[in-house]
């Protein structure tokens, strides 16, 4: 059984954290001891739209006695970027872990897919990885090291394609773009003592997901975003190691790896 890390003293960066998914790892690295900062778009209620906000999350993290700072951030935004590492950088000091987990759910099949749905997707799901790196590498290599956690999704893998739902093919492939900038990265960093992994969630019931599929789909299997916590825990304490550079399966945590 693999024992899950402390963060204490650790400063992580989580991106899509005002629901679902994200809101999850926030919370639950948290209260393992890592200052938060949560970045998303949504910091105020909408009627129309889904539940939770950015502030939210911070209020349950400052009730539970941890730190967390709310930061609204639009990935897809060069400028929200630069703007979410920078008050970071000025709150704490240091930056240890980036975990990316926003995401547009761009959902089109390919005759209704758009060239801006396609440039949304890859700005906000593949772009952004590439300039969140650029930020947050050189103070981690000041620092002597950090860890870069990638979101990503089974759909990413090329076998997945026949059992994928019409609609996907943008979000896959954005996906697949963001595991192969995870491992062509990797070995770059690796002398600075940054790792850099992709973790697959598997089936997470998530506010998304349930809007998508209605309250009444058959939810066998899929299990609930805090599940995803102990891998993202474990890749989040990967400083100077050599794990690193790897597509990983959350729901295989504590059975194949680490």
């Amino acid at each position: 059984m693999t024992t899950e890390p402390r963060l204490d003293g650790r400063v992580m960066i989580v991106t899509g954290a005002s629901r679902g998914i994200g809101k999850a790892l926030a919370i639950g690295c948290a209260a393992r001891g890592a200052a938060v900062v949560c970045a998303a778009r949504t910091v105020a209620p909408s009627a129309d739209g889904l539940p939770g906000t950015i502030h939210e999350t911070v209020d349950t993290i400052t009730r539970a006695g941890g730190r967390a700072l709310a930061v609204r951030c639009d990935v897809g935004v060069h400028d929200d970027l630069e703007s979410l590492v920078a008050r970071t950088l000025d709150e704490y000091g240091r930056v240890d872990v980036l975990m990316n987990n926003a995401m547009a759910p761009t959902r089109a099949p390919f005759d209704d897919t758009t060239l801006e749905m396609w440039d949304e997707s890859m700005t906000a799901n593949v772009r952004s990885l590439f300039v969140l790196a650029q930020l947050v590498v050189p103070p981690m290599t000041a620092q002597g090291g950090g860890s870069i956690i990638n979101m990503s999704s089974g759909g990413a893998d090329h076998a997945a394609a026949p059992y994928m739902p019409p609609g996907f093919l943008t979000y896959a492939v954005a996906k697949a773009a963001l595991e192969r900038f995870s491992t062509g990265l990797a070995p770059e960093l690796r002398e600075r003592g940054i790792t850099v992994n992709a973790l697959r969630p598997g089936a997470v019931k998530t506010e998304l997901s349930t809007r998508e599929l209605g309250e009444d789909h058959d939810w066998t299997g899929w299990t609930e975003p805090e599940a995803v916590v102990p891998a993202v825990a474990y890749l989040a304490a990967q400083i100077g190691t050599d794990f690193t550079g790897r597509i990983l399966e959350s729901t295989a945590f504590g059975t194949s790896w680490p």
